[in-house]
This record gives C-alpha cells, sequence and structure tokens, in this order.
C-alpha cells in the first residue's frame, strides 16, 4: 500500500527553498553508473554501482571509504573527469523548470545544498534557467548529513532556518535538515526513501509552487 503524504499548505510558506541537485532537479543516475563503471573498470574495483547508489547524498570521499575504497589512485580525479565525460546523459526531471519559475515568481529565493562538485554542478544550475541565491558543496563545510552546508546557504541567501526549507530524496538530506533546524520535503520522483517520522512527500515536481502559492509576489521597489 502506498504512504500517503501530508496534506500541503499546513506550513507557512518558506522565503528560501534550497535543493539537493540530483535526484531532485536533475536526473543524473545514468552520468553516476557510467562513469562508477567506467573508473571501476580502469581502476579494478569490483563493487558495484548498485553499492555506491545507496550512499548517494553524501560527499564522495565519504562514500568511498563507507565501501572500503582507499583514495590512493586518484579515484576521485578519475570519477570527476569520467562524469564529465558523462555529463550529456543528465537531464532536468520533467515539470522541474516550470516549478522552479513558479516558486520565483511566488517571491521565494532558490539555493542549492549538493555533494557533487562545483565545477559540475554550477552548468547544470545554469542549464535550469533560475536564479539561485545560493550554492553550497562538500569543501565549504562537513559535507551530509552534517549540517553545515545548510547552514552556509542560509548564511548567503541571509535567511532564518525557520523560513526555510529543504527538499532532498535521500535520507541523509533528510538528517541534514534537521540537524540545521530547516524543514524538509522529499521528492518522491528521486533516488530514495525517507526515514521516519516521515516527512511531506511530493508526488511531482509542480506540487513544489503549492507549497508557496499562497505566497504573495514581491512587490519591485
Amino acid at each position: 500500500m502506498p504512504r500517503k503524504t501530508r496534506p500541503i499548505g499546513t506550513e507557512p510558506a518558506p522565503e528560501l527553498m534550497l535543493f539537493d541537485l540530483d535526484g531532485v532537479l536533475i536526473d543524473s543516475l545514468p552520468v553516476m553508473r557510467a562513469a562508477w563503471e567506467a573508473v571501476s573498470t580502469q581502476l579494478g574495483v569490483r563493487v558495484p554501482f548498485e553499492a555506491y547508489a545507496e550512499h548517494l547524498g553524501r560527499p564522495f570521499a565519504d562514500i568511498l571509504a563507507m565501501l572500503g575504497l582507499r583514495e590512493t589512485e586518484g579515484f576521485a580525479e578519475t570519477y570527476e573527469a569520467e562524469a564529465v565525460r558523462f555529463s550529456h546523459l543528465a537531464h532536468p526531471f520533467p515539470g522541474v523548470e516550470q516549478a522552479l519559475k513558479g516558486i520565483v515568481e511566488a517571491g521565494c529565493q532558490l539555493g542549492v545544498v549538493t555533494s557533487k562538485s562545483a565545477a559540475r554542478s554550477r552548468p547544470l544550475m545554469e542549464a535550469l534557467g533560475a536564479p539561485f541565491a545560493a550554492l553550497r558543496v562538500p569543501g565549504q563545510g562537513r559535507g551530509k548529513p552534517s549540517p553545515d552546508t545548510l547552514l552556509l546557504a542560509l548564511v548567503d541567501s541571509k535567511t532564518d532556518p525557520a523560513a526555510a526549507l529543504y527538499v532532498g530524496d535521500m535520507a541523509v538530506d533528510q538528517e541534514a535538515a534537521r540537524r540545521a533546524g530547516v524543514r524538509y520535503v522529499h521528492a518522491a520522483w528521486g533516488y530514495g526513501t525517507p526515514a521516519e517520522p516521515l516527512p511531506l512527500i511530493l508526488q511531482e515536481p509542480a506540487q513544489l509552487v503549492d507549497l508557496v502559492c499562497e505566497r504573495p509576489a514581491k512587490r519591485s521597489a
């Protein structure tokens, strides 16, 4: 039986909506799979992609450690290069671009907090055609599930945690939001499942706009 979601609109509209990138805004799983399999072949690694994918949302170095892989042969650098080579396989999830436009028109700021590098995140964000007030990645603080990068994004956008919301697709996103004191919404179209207690679960990107639709657009000075 499918889980029931909590009704939308029971919380105040956020002033800032932060997003995980992979699995929420961008469907990059084909990129990650191709890059992982290419690197595994090159370096003789026998860990299947499915084992790697279980830990998506965490910094790459942390995932390697959890899988018992030592970063001694330029694993991260090789993976990064392969991910760039296969970047053409990544695409926005259907409805994401329209949802971001609606969120901005409602007067809500946007930001991204991801475990992907800044060099790979920025082109994907630019392709979405939306104004982002913040981008935070590992290396600028401890990665998820630590709250560091979420809190830094709040500083960047001058937003109080109580006025922000984080949209993720993995339990590690939910944990980071909890530690940061930020409301969490789970994107069911992504790659993971939420943890207990269940957060608000959205089934499609269009529902993101419902979280801010009652918020009046800001008037220009």
